[in-house]
């Protein structure tokens, strides 16, 4: 990031701080670690043939792992199964949203493509999970400097760090790529606003049936 960027992303973590806890958060962790450890299990020999796949039909690396704002500002790396051609990241970086959508596309391998349709590239940001960096439901998490430009943009974009960024989210069951930002921030403080195990679990069983039912990709 640039130091201006550098400067800003500060601002808003002091702003942010580190949230109030509630007692339902030590609840959804309970649950975040529990759902995170058993599919990252269950999925275990699949997982393991998926990088063999890319692997083979693509070379290494097998995961993408790249910057996340996360909780009060405190950036980690978010990991997903690499579904770009490799260094695409690179040449994407200089981009943002309709643009970087387009050129997205025309990165995409074979078997990232499989893989995006049943949203199986996700599934190492469960590992995230487990590390106490991401949880299961929340905002989804933006880049350092995608970040700064929507703080600007809207001025309490920063509020969404006072929980976890989500594998999924309220904003991703039930929004479209062509809803506002403003409107997918409306959706994220709304969840963070009444998060609840219900609400919780009302977000993960939506996720289940959108997947299941091969949906698009959920906004990010």
């Amino acid at each position: 990031m640039s130091e201006q960027a550098d400067a800003a992303l500060e601002q808003f973590i002091a702003l942010a701080g580190e949230g109030e806890p509630r007692p339902v958060d030590a609840v959804l962790r309970g649950l975040d670690i529990l759902i995170s450890a058993a599919i990252l299990l269950v999925l275990s020999p699949l997982l393991v043939l998926t990088a063999a796949a890319i692997a083979l039909t693509s070379g290494r690396p097998v995961f993408y792992h790249g910057a996340r704002v996360g909780r009060a500002g405190q950036l980690f790396r978010m990991y997903k199964f690499r579904t770009l051609k490799p260094d695409a990241e690179e040449r994407l970086g200089p981009y943002l949203g309709e643009e970087l959508s387009r050129r997205t596309e025309l990165e995409v391998t074979r078997v990232g493509r499989a893989l995006r349709k049943v949203h199986l590239d996700e599934v190492p940001q469960l590992w995230n999970v487990l590390c106490g960096e991401m949880a299961v439901v929340g905002p989804r998490p933006v880049r350092p400097a995608f970040f700064t430009e929507l703080c600007q943009e809207i001025p309490q974009y920063w509020q969404r760090l006072v929980v976890r960024p989500g594998v999924t989210g309220f904003a991703q069951t039930g929004m479209t790529r062509e809803e506002s930002w403003a409107d997918k921030l409306a959706h994220d403080m709304e969840y963070i606003a009444d998060r609840s195990v219900s609400l919780y679990l009302s977000v993960l069983l939506a996720t289940v049936v959108k997947v299941l039912g091969r949906g698009p990709a959920a906004p990010s």
